[in-house]
């Protein structure tokens, strides 16, 4: 399947692996900034709030849509160039955009479809790095290698989210030029990766579905894959609950709309800081503590919300809250990836993407229709209650309770 060494040295030293992390690190920061730019710039073009959740929508529909297909094409073609693809495509639909705002003939068309071709190439190019990560990075660094991208991940959002409000504050076509330069870096940075070959059998498109399908009843059969995945949604879908409860909650105690801003932004802190935590926490503790640990450590802290009338002190809460997150991410992700035949990973990434996904957009509603239903005390505590049940569920799991420090690679199944 490769036909390039895997870079044994540290990761710092690792050239192919550093040039990924700082291409991508500025792809991130740049998809920060027009993810903010965007309802924004609609609300500016048409003054509608609807039309403003459409784009957004687009991007989310896009990349729900595409996930399970681009998984298995991952699992088919050279990821590297499907990730330059993925690059030259997002540069060229930010160009249109920045043109259209430049001579000021923008649509709320033209806008959702640069989201969804920006979300449907997220969706696909997210599976093929997951996938490449393990010919990149030695056995041993993996874990670490997976800590340091999600802090990539934190500071991405957090500097691009500030940027794109500076720059929008300047120019509307600012923040959407922005992500079009980082876009252009992390293409270049592509281009001098030196990713191991692969050789696949071509296959007719008509057996996408059954590739898809093969994938889906592999990574089923995985107990270990598939209580980890199920835990995970449900952990982030009373999270994305609880979190849009919280800042309601923030709203009603008449909390500045600065302080709320501080409050979102901790969250990034909380997750930077587990990250770098992460690889030590990673080697010192078993693999059932560091999962269970952020799933009690939630529902132990979100309660204080009910009681907390600070903008600040939520954020510090955020924090907290977010600290421990990375260790079990890069647990998961790492025992997963090494668990996985090579030709399967782009599967196991893509179905995962859906999976967590949808937690994800399930989760505000779910919040939306508590506080709406309830008191925000209410909402809080119920939240509570879901977090506490999944903290339960993977406390007492066997699966969990044995899951293994190390994985070593299984044969592929036929």
């Amino acid at each position: 399947m490769t036909t390039t060494p895997v870079d044994t040295r540290p990761l710092v030293r690792n050239r192919n692996y550093t040039l990924l992390w700082v291409g991508q690190g500025c792809a991130e920061i740049g998809f920060s900034s027009s993810m903010l730019a965007f309802p924004l710039i609609v609300l500016a073009v048409t003054g509608s709030a609807a039309a403003s959740g459409l784009v957004l929508a687009a991007d989310a529909v896009a990349q729900a849509v595409t996930a399970l297909p681009a998984g298995a094409l991952v699992d088919r073609w050279d990821r590297r160039r499907i990730m330059l693809a993925c690059e030259i495509t997002q540069v060229l639909a930010l160009a249109s955009l920045v043109a259209a705002l430049l001579l000021g003939h923008a649509t709320v068309l033209h806008l959702t479809a640069v989201a969804a071709v920006l979300g449907a190439c997220r969706a696909l190019f997210e599976p093929a790095e997951d996938a490449l990560l393990p010919s990149l990075v030695p056995e041993p660094q993996l874990a670490t290698a997976v800590a340091t991208n999600s802090a990539r991940s934190s500071i991405g959002q957090m500097t691009g989210t500030a940027l794109g409000g500076v720059l929008f504050g300047i120019t509307r076509w600012a923040p959407f030029l922005l992500d079009l330069v980082t876009h252009l870096v992390a293409f270049t940075t592509l281009a001098f990766l030196r990713a191991p070959a692969r050789t696949t059998e071509p296959a007719p498109i008509g057996r996408l579905g059954h590739e898809i399908t093969e994938g889906l009843r592999w990574l089923w059969q995985r107990k270990e894959i598939r209580v980890t995945t199920v835990c995970a949604v449900t952990l982030n879908l009373f999270f994305a609950a609880y979190y849009l409860v919280v800042v309601v909650l923030a709203q009603r105690h008449g909390t500045p709309a600065g302080e709320i801003g501080v409050m979102a932004a901790m969250l990034g802190v909380g997750g930077v800081l587990g990250a770098l935590l992460a690889p030590w926490l990673h080697r010192r503790l078993s693999p059932h503590a560091a999962i269970a640990g952020v799933f009690w450590a939630l529902a132990a802290l979100s309660p204080l919300a009910a009681a907390i009338t600070n903008g600040y002190l939520l954020g510090v809460l955020f924090a907290l809250m977010a600290l421990l997150a990375p260790t079990a991410n890069t647990t998961i992700i790492t025992h997963q990836l090494l668990l996985t035949p090579d030709e399967l990973r782009g599967r196991l990434s893509g179905t995962l993407n859906v999976a967590i996904g949808a937690a994800a957009a399930a989760g505000p509603a779910l919040g939306g229709l508590l506080a709406q239903a309830t008191t925000p005390t209410t909402a809080v505590l119920i939240s509570t209650a879901g977090m506490t049940a999944a903290a339960l569920a993977v406390t007492v799991n066997p699966t969990l309770r044995h899951y293994p420090r190390r994985t070593e690679r299984e044969e592929p199944t036929p």
